[in-house]
């Protein structure tokens, strides 16, 4: 990996980042215009990326130069030449969830050593299972669902029946669904947000014991990155979803039946992972607005120390405007 070591202080950095996403893309809250909430989030990610000492590169984003106008995959983002970093960003984790007002919508941003972070394969989506650090080990994506959540309960101490299993609701997860209820667990269905997803499976207190089923590769990354940081475990495998992807992978000589573990996901310790959220949840609150203010309510996390930090600010918006020149109000 190429670069200087990245300081400990880049991560409230990062908590910028991803707060500039969220005041901005909060407006659109419920306002059914997705791709104008996107825009105000990659617009606004992208102009505080610039100002921070580092020279990043997009490896996940949000698509190739020619499709996207900011945080295409390969943009160089930052205002200096080291640390060099591999950065991956959801603008908007949930981008539907936030159109329609509904709860559980983030922005995040992941970032580690350059070189650092899987560079999806041009296979759009990966099958995966998520547990947090009590569960760490007990995983194995070749194993039934059944049989995870025997390992899962017994690594927790508890029944399968006590478990809480977090899935995407897609046709695609009609068998997994039929499984998790045989094997006696609970199942928490959700609409999208796949990262959240994984950050409930993961985090204290939140109810949720475990995310299986097949989701975005870009957010398989991403996740990663943040598990890496509260010593959670992870395996993914692609999953091509149709005959094109078929095809690229044998014509790449991509073993899709490769089970990736979290390292492979994200190499070394030198990772870091922030959110902010955008509509309430279950993990943090939604962006406020008042006369002339507003509350974000973030999470920023290293791996290298295992710092998990929960951050209220208060923002004074026509102050924000006047420095930045973003349409914060």
């Amino acid at each position: 990996m190429v670069g200087s070591k990245i300081s400990r202080n880049l991560s409230m950095e990062l908590a910028r980042v991803t707060e500039a996403a969220a005041l901005t893309a909060g407006r659109w809250m419920g306002r059914d215009l997705k791709e104008s909430a996107d825009q105000a989030a990659v617009d606004a990610m992208r102009q505080v990326l610039d100002t921070i000492e580092m020279e990043g590169e997009i490896v996940i984003g949000e698509g190739e130069k020619d499709e996207a106008p900011m945080l295409f995959t390969g943009e160089l983002v930052g205002r200096a030449t080291s640390p060099q970093v591999d950065i991956a960003v959801d603008p908007i984790d949930g981008t539907r969830l936030l159109a329609s007002g509904m709860p559980n919508s983030i922005a995040v941003l992941a970032i580690g050593e350059r070189g650092s972070m899987y560079r999806w394969e041009h296979i759009a989506y990966m099958d995966k299972i998520a547990v947090g650090p009590d569960a760490r080990g007990a995983i194995d994506l070749r194993d039934s669902p059944g049989e995870n959540l025997q390992r899962v309960a017994r690594a927790k101490g508890r029944k399968v029946n006590d478990l809480t299993v977090v899935v995407l609701d897609r046709p695609r997860h009609e068998q997994l669904i039929r499984e998790i209820r045989e094997a006696g667990a609970r199942l928490k269905l959700i609409t999208d947000g796949d990262v959240a997803g994984a950050l409930l499976a993961t985090m204290e207190g939140t109810g949720i014991d475990a995310l299986m089923g097949i989701g975005g590769s870009p957010e398989a990354v991403i996740a990663a990155c943040a598990l890496k940081c509260v010593g959670g475990d992870m395996q993914c495998r692609l999953w091509p979803r149709n005959e094109e992807e078929r095809v690229f992978a044998h014509e790449n000589q991509i073993d899709v039946d490769r089970v990736w573990a979290i390292d492979d996901l994200v190499q070394g310790d030198e990772a870091f992972f922030a959110a902010t959220g955008i509509t309430d949840g279950e993990l943090l609150n939604g962006v406020r607005y008042g006369s002339m203010r507003a509350t974000t309510h973030s999470l920023v996390m290293r791996a290298r120390s295992g710092t998990v930090r929960f951050i209220n600010s208060t923002h004074r918006l026509e102050k924000l405007a006047s420095l930045d020149q973003m349409p914060w109000d």
